[in-house]
C-alpha cells in the first residue's frame, strides 16, 4: 500500500497518523530460517540497516577542495557508496527481510542542498526534485527520522522535500504548537510474511531532536513544538506495541551522551537517546543520530525492565552502515526478539553505485560550475589553520562583512548610532581562500554553515560575561608551562564552533586563569569597556537563538535579522570589491596570556 503523501498533507498537518505497510516478503530468504515443525519453534532473522546526518553527501566528493573526497583515514562518502553497501545486505539477507531507515539531518550540509534550497529551489513553480530525495527513492530507504537540519531552510521547503519521497519523514515530538498534535507521520510499520507463522510486525517511532526551537525558532516558533524524546516515546511505544508490534526500532535524531549544548534554555535533552533506552520499556534498537560519533553497538539496561536496548550511531556523510540483525523466535502464539546485534559496514570499503551516480551526474555537474564561479581576487592567502589559538584575519573577514551588513541595514533607526560588534567562528581547521583567484567554493569553506545574520542590542558587561563563557574553550595552562597547540583547546569537550571572537573590542585571554576569569585588558575605543554602555552585537541565528548557551545573548533585544545566508554576504562583499585584501578586513582583537605574557 503505498503511502499517499498529499491525501496525508491535505488531512492536516496534524493528524497524528502513522504509517503502515506491509511488505511483500513471501517465504523466509537468506537470513530467515525456518524451524524444524515439530524439532523447533519458528525462527526468523531480520537485519534493519540505517545512517544518519547525511547533510547532502550523495557523492564522494569535496565541493569545496573540487575533488575527491579524502581524510587521514581514508574514509569514503555519499549515497552512492551506500547504495553499494545496501545491495551487499539485501543480497545476502534477502530483500524481503531487510529496513532501510535513516536518522536525519538530510537536506542541509553541501553546496548540493543548498543550491536546490536557494539557487534552484525545489519550491520554485515546476522547481527540480530534490537530489537527496531522488538518491534515497532510488535506493529503497523505508522511512527516515527528522533531524533538526531539515527545518533549516524553512517549513516550506521541508514539506516539499517530504512531498517528493516515497517515504515517510517521521517526527513523534514535532507536533503543531497549538494542538499539540503530531506534525509529521510519528511511526512507521511494516509486516514481514514468514511462511508457516503468523507475519513479523516491526514498528518504527521517529523521534527528533528539541534544539529545533531554539536554532531555527525564526521557521517555528508558534507553528511547531518539540517536546522531549523521552515522554514522547513513553507515549508511543506501548500504543505501538498494542498494535502488535513484534518489534520496535527508534530512529533517533539525538545523541547519546545526556548533554545538551543549549544549557537549560529548554525543559528536553537534546542528546537523550540513552535515556529514552534506559526509561522507556518496549524498546528494542534505537538507530542514534546528530551527535556525528561512531558507536557500532551500545547496549544499555532498561531500568524498569532489565531488558537490553541495542544502540548504534553509524559515522556521518554516509561514510557507514549500520546493520542491525534481530533473531526472533515464535512462542506460545508470538513473536519474542531472542536477541539483537549491531554491526558497522565502512563505505571505503566498495565503490559508487553507477545507478546513482548516472541518476545525478546532471545536479553533480551544475552545483561543481555554481561553486567554481570566480567573485574577486586575493592579495594574499588566508588560512584557518591556526585560528582557533590566534586571531587569525580569515575570521576577521567574517566579521568585517557582518559588521557592514548590520551598520548598513540599522542606518536612519533609533539604533544606528551605536557600535556594531560581531561574532564569528573558527568552524573549520583547514579552510583557505588562496592568493589569486577567489571562487564561491572558497568563500563557503570559510562558512560552512547555512546560518543568517541577527542584530542584537548587548551591555558591556553583558559582553563581558559573554567573552569569558567563550574563553573557556581553552584548557588551564599554566605560565610557564610547555604549550601543545593540540591540546590547548576544546576543554571539556566544546567544539570549535562554539569558541567566539568578537571584533571591535580588544581583550588578552589569560589562559593560567581558571576559568570565569580569564578576560583581561578588555577596551573599547582604546580606553577600558563601560559595562553600562550599549553596543550591537552582529551574532548568527544560531547563536542569536541560543545554541552553545552563551550568556544574554539569546534574551537580548533583536532590532533586525534576515534571511539571507552570511556565506552569500560575505560573497556579496568579495564580488563587490573584487579585491580581497586583508588591510581591508583584518583586525588585532585578541590575544592568548599567561599572567600577562602572550602565549604565542
Amino acid at each position: 500500500m503505498p503511502l499517499n503523501r498529499r491525501k496525508f498533507l491535505k488531512r492536516s498537518a496534524v493528524t497524528g497518523a502513522g504509517v503502515a505497510l506491509t511488505g511483500t516478503a513471501a517465504a523466509p530468504a537468506a537470513g530467515a530460517a525456518e524451524g524444524g515443525g515439530r524439532r523447533g519453534p519458528k525462527r526468523y532473522a531480520l537485519t534493519v540497516m540505517g545512517t544518519t546526518d547525511l547533510h547532502g553527501h550523495v557523492f564522494n566528493w569535496d565541493y569545496f577542495k573540487d575533488a575527491e573526497y579524502s581524510d587521514a583515514q581514508g574514509n569514503a562518502q555519499g549515497l552512492a557508496r551506500v547504495s553499494t553497501l545496501v545491495d551487499q545486505v539485501r543480497a545476502e539477507k534477502g530483500r524481503q527481510n531487510t529496513l532501510l531507515l535513516d536518522a536525519g539531518d538530510t537536506i542541509q550540509g553541501t553546496p548540493l542542498t543548498y543550491y536546490y534550497a536557494k539557487v534552484d529551489p525545489i519550491t520554485a513553480e515546476g522547481g527540480p526534485v530534490h537530489p537527496m530525495a531522488q538518491a534515497m527513492n532510488a535506493i529503497g530507504y523505508d522511512a527516515v527520522a527528522l533531524g533538526n537540519h531539515e527545518f533549516n531552510y524553512g517549513i516550506e521547503t521541508l514539506r516539499k522535500f517530504e512531498e517528493q519521497c516515497r517515504f515517510p519523514l517521521l517526527g513523534a515530538n514535532a507536533v503543531d504548537a497549538k494542538t499539540l498534535k503530531p506534525a509529521f507521520p510519528p511511526y512507521f510499520m511494516k509486516s514481514f510474511r514468514v511462511k508457516g507463522a503468523p507475519p513479523v510486525k516491526v514498528a518504527v517511532l521517529g523521534l527528533t531532536n528539541p534544539g529545533i526551537a531554539i536554532w531555527d525558532k525564526a521557521y517555528v516558533q508558534g507553528k511547531l513544538a518539540f517536546p522531549g524524546l523521552e515522554e514522547q516515546a513513553a507515549k508511543w511505544v506501548p500504543k505501538l506495541r498494542s498494535m502488535g508490534a513484534d518489534v520496535v526500532v527508534v530512529s533517533a535524531h539525538s545523541g547519546t551522551s545526556g548533554t545538551s549544548s543549549y544549557g537549560d534554555q529548554l525543559p528536553y535533552v537534546e542528546n537523550a537517546a540513552a535515556n529514552v533506552a534506559r526509561q522507556v520499556p518496549g524498546i528494542d534498537a534505537i538507530l542514534v543520530g546528530h551527535a556525528h560519533t561512531e558507536i557500532e553497538e551500545l547496549r544499555v539496561v532498561n531500568e524498569r525492565t532489565g531488558r537490553t536496548v541495542v544502540l548504534s550511531e553509524p559515522l556521518c556523510y554516509a561514510e557507514r552502515l549500520t546493520l542491525f540483525d534481530f533473531d526472533l523466535v515464535f512462542e506460545r502464539g508470538r513473536w519474542r526478539v531472542e536477541s539483537v546485534k549491531a554491526s558497522l559496514r565502512d563505505a571505503r570499503t566498495v565503490a559508487d553505485d553507477p545507478r546513482i551516480t548516472r541518476l545525478l551526474a546532471d545536479e553533480h555537474q551544475k552545483v561543481v560550475a555554481y561553486v567554481n564561479q570566480v567573485v574577486g581576487t586575493a592579495t594574499a592567502t588566508l588560512t584557518t589553520a591556526e585560528a582557533r589559538y590566534k586571531d587569525a584575519p580569515i575570521i576577521d573577514l567574517i566579521n568585517k562583512v557582518q559588521e557592514d551588513v548590520v551598520r548598513q541595514a540599522l542606518a536612519g533607526t533609533p539604533y544606528a548610532s551605536l557600535p556594531v560588534l560581531s561574532q564569528a567562528s573558527p568552524f573549520s581547521r583547514t579552510s583557505q581562500i588562496p592568493a589569486g583567484e577567489v571562487t564561491i567554493r572558497d568563500l563557503s569553506s570559510l562558512y560552512v554553515y547555512d546560518n543568517t545574520l541577527v542584530a542584537k542590542v548587548m551591555t558591556g558587561a553583558q559582553l563581558r560575561a559573554y567573552l569569558e563563557y567563550s574563553a573557556e574553550y581553552f584548557v588551564r595552562t599554566a605560565a610557564g608551562a610547555p604549550v601543545d597547540v593540540a591540546k590547548l583547546t576544546n576543554a571539556n569537550g566544546r567544539p570549535d564552533y562554539n569558541y567566539d571572537y568578537v571584533s571591535g573590542l580588544r581583550y588578552d585571554i589569560d589562559i593560567a586563569q581558571p576559568a570565569g576569569s580569564r578576560i583581561r585588558n578588555l577596551t573599547f575605543g582604546g580606553a577600558p569597556l563601560d559595562d553600562a554602555q550599549e553596543f550591537v552585537l552582529a551574532v548568527n541565528n544560531y547563536r542569536a537563538n541560543g545554541g552553545g548557551a552563551f550568556p544574554h545573548v539569546a534574551s537580548a533585544k533583536e532590532v533586525w535579522s534576515e534571511s539571507t545566508e552570511i556565506r552569500t554576504r560575505i560573497a556579496e562583499w568579495v564580488t563587490a570589491r573584487g579585491v580581497l585584501d586583508p588591510a581591508d578586513f583584518a583586525s588585532a582583537d585578541w590575544r592568548l596570556t599567561r599572567e600577562g605574557t602572550p602565549v604565542f
